[in-house]
């Protein structure tokens, strides 16, 4: 009687979930498997033997990925980022000085409706206030990880913009630390935020 030996990797599904697939280009299904070699007699794998290692499966296209694939935000989250991370920076700008001012308040509204945020109202604002720092400085910091450094520049001007609203010369001691927080948390370098700063405080004096 012939007895066919042989070598069979079977992988099982250890999770799943939603994640940005890079060949098609938006958020897809995935399955993450893990897979074991084993002996098989007759195709039947018998005897397990070492694991060969995991990968992400895109169950649209197929493709494979390394594990680390999953570290990377989905594109919904990466358009949530946007909302989120002015609401953080105008909520700390406020905070640093300007809440109490209408005019501040009003252009901090502006801001985050302008990012999408089309029902934001004071009450909304108010709430986002009472969120704690660390909790903002990560928002800014995943909003700051999709920006060009020209963006960066922008939105920390109107941040600055906002802190002038009620003092239209120069940012406060306070203010000025808030706004080089938020830069870092946006990725800038001091010397880049000291440049936005002089810049936006000059034209705000000239106005």
């Amino acid at each position: 009687m012939l007895i066919i030996f042989g070598l069979r990797v079977i992988y099982h599904t250890v999770a799943q979930g939603v994640f940005y697939c890079r060949k098609c280009g938006g958020d897809r299904n995935y399955r993450h498997r893990a897979g074991r070699r084993f002996v098989t007699v007759f195709f039947i794998p018998l005897v397990p033997l070492n694991k060969t290692g995991d990968h992400v499966q895109c169950t649209t296209c197929k493709t494979r990925y390394v594990a680390d694939v999953l570290n990377a935000p989905t594109a919904a989250k990466m358009q949530a980022a946007i909302p989120a991370g002015v609401r953080a920076m105008v909520c700390l700008m406020l905070t640093a000085g300007g809440a109490d001012s209408p005019a501040a308040r009003r252009r901090a509204i502006e801001m985050v409706t302008g990012a999408g945020e089309q029902a934001y109202d004071e009450d909304k604002l108010l709430a986002d206030m009472a969120l704690p720092a660390n909790a903002l400085m990560v928002a800014i910091g995943q909003f700051g990880g999709q920006l060009r450094p020209e963006a960066k520049e922008w939105h920390l001007a109107e941040m600055i913009r906002i802190a002038l609203a009620d003092a239209p010369r120069a940012l406060t001691p306070g203010e000025r630390a808030t706004v080089e927080a938020i830069a870092g948390g946006l990725g800038m370098t001091k010397a880049q935020a000291l440049g936005v700063i002089q810049l936006t405080e000059q034209a705000a004096d000239q106005s």
